[in-house]
């Protein structure tokens, strides 16, 4: 970008005239790009201007230093010039000579510079900015914590577009895109015509993966500026993720040729330019990969690695290929080198790519290759982790890298799909999931979706194969692979004309797919489905003879390319041969093509495949002795073995005729091979010969196995009803439903009954179905909710039709078949919230809102899930709408306080609670939520109105439990805590009021006087008070009382037994005995581990680790807590924290960091008397004693004017 920098100095130039500043960019804009003596010359000509003049002598030393023969006089000259010119530089020299080191990236001496020229300018806002760039730039958190601060202040003074840029850099380094995105437009709204801007918004859109906005972006900047080379990479990547338009475009290319020849010539370009650039060698020599020009790549590798002996990725291409020639001793040495220096260079997964690679053509068996590829895809992906969706990412994502694994996979797994009932092979689902991620990330990548469809395929989930080769073929029609695949496809579907047609239309677009096995393979087998058994052997035979299927020999290899068949496809082409002959009635030729395939694939894992084949043989011909002592001679550790016993077991039945001996060969395979699967085939055995009973205890058996298969449930009832068993089926569905097991049964058992015509029962059930909503099991957070099974869209779809049809027929009906519509989709939401599926909730709950616009509940519903997804503006949107249909909707106006104080707009929030209080003056909910409202606004003074207003409510107000809690509530806030525990002592005892007052009360008992505990700054000044013997009683006693009132405590949810384990730990540190805090430490250690980010946890380890004198570690849990967000349900233990911490940055004199979190605990809570009181500390400090003086009478009059300390402070500074 530095000739853009010279072309734009120009431009400006030619409109402005010979500006210092502008001149010098012009020169540095040359010296950057390599041009030096030009850039000499031309900083020679503007040494002596003020402003730039120590800028100017820098970059002349710069450039000397870059000369081919460095002029030393020159640069001893210079540096003693710019020396004696430091002594007495003016801030814009200052500022500019800062500016250019940062470009240089020499940080710490910029901040000298720019540290003086703030000093000089008292504050100058030029200087503050670019101090700010420099702690964000600088890769230190403690610094880049400060930049916003010094960019807020710099805006002070109005908009600036560098410190407004700065500031959107701010929030991306803290992936706050939403904030980022919202600065820009703020620069954008301000400049207009400044497209950094705009290039900045286009990158943000694309880190929130909002794509069309992205391209949207694009063509605005490329209207101010059509060759903007942002914008149009920007397209690009639109064309090849999302659309997978090649033609549109010229690492995400799918290895398309066109495009490589494009980016070859861009490399081959760079190399002209800086051909002792090893790092272009290497991408050449990638891009000669990527062609398949593996010689060509070999030369490029080697020419690198003579420019940089010690380059690994470099090293890394020769290796790849060395095993891509078959070198495989040279590039095992090579593998063995880098393992040893991987400590220093870091886990790298293309080594790791590269041992599997190696271990295969080894022929190393598969539980040696499997991990190492395991290995792979762990280290890439954990090499994206923090990276937002952009160039950087997608170059770390390197989807060809990812496709290259996954072949690698591929050839691990079975090469036909797997069969109905029968479980996918685990390595097809590792696929999967990779796979998913390439096609979400870039779904324009055709490979990807083909492999995704090859392994669904494989998978047996024909329907999602399809689908996806639908998506490849209407991108790309001409897709020869897809069209062979799609094949495949509808012959597993039995639709055969669509299988004929794919293949021509495979042909037609690729005219050599003739020499491929495969496509004569489906063909045949597309024949052989329609009766054309003659046809489908010529086809077969003409298979057989093609170069692909022969062994390859030294001759073979040496000619032109040959086509690759897997080995499972070439036998598989022997054996549809035989069973085209056996079939045909050919045996004597079906047994010569067999004893080809034996001595064909003898020692081979396909040798089984092709015993079975004989197997089917012999029993073609009446040997059936022959066919079961082959099946037998397969063993259980044999890829084979079950497919050997299902068809040992088809004999005995079908030719023996012996139930027995059927039954025992499943029992034989549950035995060796115990797995849900065996003993589902054992089930499926036991049903086939109506034995129901045995079916049912051994389905259950594999139930136990793989409870978490819900159609494994399923199949028992259904296995059930095929026999005639209905009323046994009923009563499997009964007490599964019963015992809470696999909800969903409750369709298939509506089904069964509906079946048996006995309807009201089956509305009954369909009717529990709707009105149950399962508890949570222990332990798991997600349920299994009525909401997945298709009752639930199958009673929307019945719905929807009669609804359409009342419409036409029988229009006084609509009414009331709308809101019962509406009713079915309310269900659906409700289920799909308790689920977690917010999304699909809002969906069902709009459809509701569609059918019945006044539904009050429907709506309130929506609000809370928009609330819940932290949506503030459209639950405000909604809630205002609600409120217009009711203007009395309590939950409503509760909702729209919520809302507000969310937005820390405490004035709103405060009028809707008065709200609800004047219609309800006795509403204690509310009452306790306002109370906490107004402390957080600092109008704690206004809480008696509203607590007289209930009083005068009710004569019987004051005996009430929920008054007293109010009361306690705002007593404690008010720093009368002996006051506060009497009435929540009368609150203690009711079922909805006492949990919250025993732990209010408990935590009074533990800290009465609010100190931080932990806390160290304020410890000294009453430590005679505190190491007195009355002073330790009473804190026993406290802690005595605190634990009784524990015992008390009975919650009823997960989350309240974790906080009373957490109280019961604030008991044991209260003691300040070390045992006991150890212990604390243990369990808050404990409840972290198992919930990562609980903040009173985190909290109580870091209170715990003050108490036990280690800081650094009570330090790094704090950090950890200030880099959360901010929630209403842990608002005190943030609080707290920030307290603590402060505490900590202050013993460590960092009070412009314990000052930032002060300020942050009194944007949340207004009345926090101890952020005053330590904000006065600072200030104190500080010697600025007036300031110090305000924040103790803020902390005095938020304490209730009780603590004797804050008094004295206020004295000595009055």
């Amino acid at each position: 970008y530095f000739q853009h920098v010279r072309a734009a100095a120009e431009e400006a130039l030619a409109r402005l005239g010979s500006d210092p500043v502008l001149l010098f960019y012009r020169a540095y804009g040359a010296l950057r790009a390599g041009d030096i003596q030009d850039s000499i010359w031309q900083l020679e000509s503007i040494k002596n201007k003020q402003e730039v003049s120590l800028c100017t002598m820098m970059a002349l030393i710069y450039a000397h230093k870059k000369s081919p023969n460095p002029d030393r006089d020159a640069i001893l000259e210079l540096d003693a010039k710019m020396k004696e010119q430091r002594k007495t530089a003016g801030q814009q020299a200052l500022y500019y000579a800062g500016l250019f080191l940062w470009h240089l990236g020499r940080e710490d001496k910029a901040r000298e510079y720019v540290d003086r020229m703030i000093k000089v300018s008292n504050g100058g806002k030029e200087g503050l900015i670019l101090k700010a760039w420099l702690d964000l730039t600088c890769g230190k958190e403690t610094h880049i914590k400060k930049a916003v601060k010094y960019f807020d202040e710099a805006l002070q003074e109005g908009n600036d577009v560098f410190a407004l840029l700065g500031k959107a850099q701010y929030f991306e380094v803290r992936q706050n895109y939403s904030g980022a995105l919202e600065t820009v437009n703020q620069i954008i709204a301000n400049f207009p015509n400044f497209l950094p801007a705009f290039i900045k918004k286009m990158k943000l859109q694309l880190a929130l993966q909002d794509w069309e906005q992205a391209v949207e972006t694009a063509h605005r900047l490329l209207q101010k500026d059509t060759l903007n080379l942002e914008a149009i990479r920007m397209e690009a990547l639109h064309y090849l993720c999302r659309e997978g338009n090649i033609s549109e475009v010229s690492l995400l290319c799918g290895r398309n040729q066109l495009i490589l020849q494009h980016t070859q010539t861009l490399v081959e370009r760079a190399f002209g330019l800086a051909s002792d650039n090893a790092e272009f060698a290497t991408e050449l020599g990638y891009q000669m990969i990527l062609q398949g020009k593996v010689k060509e790549a070999s030369k490029w590798y080697k020419t690198a690695m003579t420019l940089d002996e010690t380059s690994v990725s470099a090293l890394t291409g020769i290796i790849r290929c060395q095993l891509t020639q078959g070198q495989l001793e040279d590039a095992e040495q090579q593998l063995e080198f880098l393992n040893e220096i991987q400590q220093s260079i870091g886990k790298s997964g293309e080594l790791s790519f590269l041992r599997a690679v190696l271990a295969m053509k080894k022929h190393k068996r598969q539980e040696e290759v499997i991990p190492l590829l395991n290995d792979v895809l762990d280290t890439h992906f954990s090499s994206l982790r923090g990276f937002p969706l952009g160039v950087e990412y997608f170059e770390k994502l390197n989807p060809d890298f990812l496709l290259e694994i996954i072949r690698e996979y591929l050839n691990f797994c079975p090469a036909q799909p797997a069969s109905s009932g029968q479980s996918p092979s685990p390595l097809l689902k590792h696929c999967a999931s990779v796979l998913e991620t390439v096609v979400r990330t870039v779904p324009g990548l055709q490979q990807a979706v083909f492999l995704f469809a090859k392994v669904k395929y494989l998978s047996g989930d024909i329907e999602a194969a399809h689908n996806n080769l639908h998506h490849c073929l209407e991108r790309n029609p001409s897709y020869a692979d897809a069209h062979l695949l799609m094949a495949q496809v509808y012959l597993a579907q039995n639709n055969t004309k669509l299988c004929s047609q794919s293949l021509e239309l495979c042909l037609s677009y690729n005219f050599e797919v003739r020499e491929h096995p495969v496509y004569h393979l489906i063909k045949a087998q597309t024949q052989k489905k329609m009766g054309e058994l003659s046809e489908a052997i010529k086809t077969l035979q003409m298979a057989r003879n093609l170069p692909g299927m022969r062994k390859p020999t030294a001759s073979s290899k040496a000619k032109a390319k040959r086509i690759e068949i897997d080995a499972s496809d070439r036998v598989s082409v022997f054996l549809e041969l035989v069973e085209a002959h056996r079939l045909n009635g050919e045996p004597h030729e079906a047994a010569i093509v067999l004893q080809d395939a034996i001595n064909e694939f003898s020692g081979t894992p396909e040798e089984l495949r092709v015993m079975i084949a004989n197997a089917d043989l012999a029993l073609a011909q009446g040997d059936v002795e022959q066919a079961l002592t082959l099946l037998r001679n397969i063993t259980p550790e044999q890829p084979y073995f079950v497919q050997a016993k299902e068809k040992m077991a088809d004999i005995y039945l079908q030719c023996r005729k012996d139930k027995k001996l059927y039954a025992g060969c499943y029992r034989d395979l549950v035995e060796k091979l115990p797995s849900a699967h065996t003993f589902l085939l054992l089930g499926d055995a036991y049903m086939n010969i109506q034995e129901p009973d045995e079916a049912i205890e051994v389905y259950e058996q594999a139930l136990k196995r793989s409870p978490k298969d819900p159609a494994l449930a399923s199949k028992i009832g259904k296995a059930l009803v095929k026999t005639h068993n209905y009323s046994k089926a009923i009563s499997y569905y009964e007490a599964a439903l019963r015992s809470g097991q696999q909800n969903f049964l409750c369709y298939d058992l509506a089904e069964l009954l509906m079946k048996l015509k006995q309807y009201e029962k089956a509305e009954k059930v369909l009717q529990q179905a709707l009105d149950h909503e399962p508890g949570m099991n222990a332990g798991k957070k997600k349920k299994q909710m009525v909401l997945e099974l298709p009752s639930f869209q199958l009673a929307r779809e019945l719905q929807a039709r009669v609804l359409k049809r009342a419409q036409i027929e029988q229009l006084d009906a609509v009414p009331a078949q709308k809101q019962l519509a509406a009713e079915i989709c309310a269900e659906i939401a409700k289920l799909s919230t308790a689920q977690r599926n917010y999304e699909k909730a809002i969906k069902f709950y709009k459809e509701a809102l569609v059918h019945c616009e006044t539904d009050n509940k429907a709506m309130l519903e929506l609000a809370r899930l928009y609330l819940a997804q932290d949506d503030t503006d459209a639950c405000q949107h909604q809630c205002s709408l609600l409120l217009k249909n009711d203007q009395d909707n309590e939950a409503a106006t509760m909702m729209m306080a919520n809302i507000m104080f969310r937005k820390q707009d405490y004035e709103q929030a405060v009028f809707h609670f008065q709200q609800l209080l004047e219609r309800k003056p006795d509403n204690y909910a509310t009452l306790s939520r306002l109370i906490d409202l107004l402390r957080r606004a600092g109008k704690l003074e206004e809480v008696p109105r509203f607590l007289l207003m209930a009083e005068k409510h009710s004569s019987r107000t004051k005996l009430e439990p929920g008054f007293q809690y109010c009361k306690g509530l705002y007593l404690w806030y008010t720093g009368e805590p002996n006051d506060a525990l009497r009435h929540f002592n009368k609150a203690r005892k009711d079922s909805d009021w006492g949990q919250n007052a025993v732990y209010n009360m408990i935590e009074i008992c533990l800290n009465p006087d609010n100190e931080t505990v932990g806390g160290e700054v304020f410890e000294n000044l009453d430590a005679d008070i505190g190491n007195s013997t009355e002073k330790q009683e009473s804190v026993q006693l406290a802690v005595r009382t605190a634990e009784n009132l524990l015992k008390e405590l009975k919650p009823q949810t997960v989350q309240g037994h974790i906080q009373l384990r957490i109280m019961e730990n604030y008991c044991l540190m209260a003691t300040k005995q070390k045992s006991n805090v150890e212990r604390a430490l243990n369990t808050f250690t404990e409840i972290v581990v198992a919930e990562k980010d609980h903040i009173p946890a985190l909290l109580g380890m870091a209170t715990a680790y003050m108490i036990l004198k280690q800081t650094p570690r009570a330090r790094n849990q704090l950090k950890r807590i200030s880099k959360m967000n901010w929630n209403p349900i842990d608002a005190e233990e943030f609080e707290k924290s920030w307290l603590l911490l402060a505490d900590i940055y202050i013993q460590s004199a960092k009070y412009d960091m314990a000052g930032d979190l002060l300020k942050r605990c009194l944007r949340h809570n207004r009345s926090c008397c101890k952020a005053y009181e330590y904000m006065g500390y600072i200030m104190e400090k500080e010697q600025a004693y007036r300031d110090a003086a305000i924040n103790y009478e803020m902390a005095w009059k938020y304490g209730s004017q009780t603590n004797p300390t804050i008094g004295m402070f206020i004295w000595l500074h009055l």
